[in-house]
């Protein structure tokens, strides 16, 4: 690899057009906040807890993402489900059905945004992209819906199974994942926007160097970092994630070109959301104090 031609394709972007992938990038959590905010309706907890505004929705998904790209095992959503617990006192349990019942969501969308991709991409014949990212998905699809049907057909069962402490909270949690699934049509549509948020991040980051991708390709790219840095061998995907966009841009650009394009989008989707991350990890636990206290908190929004 010529580092030399990297760093020039990088120096030369254009900086207007990665300052609106950064900005397109960043609406991809009020999308996913709107969605989650959607679902904890759903579920019932506002019967328990204020749901959170749009905003605070939407700092909590930076905060969940942030904690996910510096551990390991994808922490994050976890870590989301406690700190709205720690501002607001919702179940724990229940909220963690939502974040369950939107990683299916999220899982489904995959899945058609990767065929879509395929589609595009095999308009052009010397194109053609290994068919294993479209399996895994699949894969992924099959086994969550399983996983859905099991806990609709058992959880009677398994609660019965359960001392009675943890049963009341296995069937909130149970409650929270399948009730979320109301208004489905609107949530995936909300889901789906956060999704091409993404996708036009990196579309924008590929105008920005002056190079030529189609959109099959870029979409295509874009869904397959999802599900590389959902491995859980390092915090946030750092270094899977790299090596499987260079690869993939590979079959457009040389590895000079694919290399810069990586570099670019990773300050954006890794290294900004560490830097935003701990703002709003901070501000996080100044929410928290301040709870603590007794002062009102900033969580609510109707």
């Amino acid at each position: 690899m010529d580092l030399g031609a990297t760093w020039d394709t990088v120096r030369h972007s254009n900086p207007w057009l990665l300052v609106l992938a950064f900005a397109v990038h960043y609406t991809t959590f009020l999308f996913r906040g709107a969605r989650w905010r959607t679902m904890l309706r759903n579920a019932g907890v506002a019967e328990e807890a204020p749901l959170p505004s749009l905003c605070a929705a939407a700092r909590l998904m930076l905060l969940g993402w942030f904690a996910s790209s510096i551990t390991w095992f994808r922490l994050g959503d976890a870590y989301r489900a406690y700190a709205y617990y720690e501002e607001s006192g919702a179940s724990l349990a229940r909220t963690m059905g939502t974040i369950l019942g939107e990683r299916v969501m999220d899982i489904l969308l995959v899945f058609l945004l990767l065929l879509a991709g395929v589609l595009l991409l095999y308009l052009d014949p010397e194109l053609r992209p290994s068919g294993t990212f479209l399996a895994v998905g699949l894969a992924l699809v099959v086994a969550s819906l399983a996983l859905l049907l099991a806990m609709q057909i058992f959880w009677r069962r398994i609660g019965h199974l359960l001392p009675a402490r943890l049963r009341s909270r296995y069937e909130g949690f149970h409650q929270g994942t399948m009730r979320s699934f109301r208004a489905f049509p609107q949530v995936m549509a909300v889901g789906l926007l956060g999704w091409l948020a993404e996708v036009g991040r990196l579309y924008f980051v590929v105008q920005a160097t002056g190079l030529e991708v189609g959109i099959g390709l870029v979409v295509f790219v874009t869904v397959a970092n999802a599900l590389l840095s959902a491995v859980p061998l390092t915090p946030g995907g750092l270094g899977i994630v790299e090596t499987g966009i260079v690869g993939l841009l590979a079959l457009a650009l040389s590895r000079d070109q694919a290399v810069s394009v990586a570099l670019l989008d990773r300050s954006i989707s890794y290294l900004s959301i560490i830097l935003t991350g701990v703002l709003a990890f901070l501000y996080h636990r100044w929410v928290v104090g301040r709870r603590a206290r007794g002062g009102p908190g900033s969580i609510g929004g109707g």
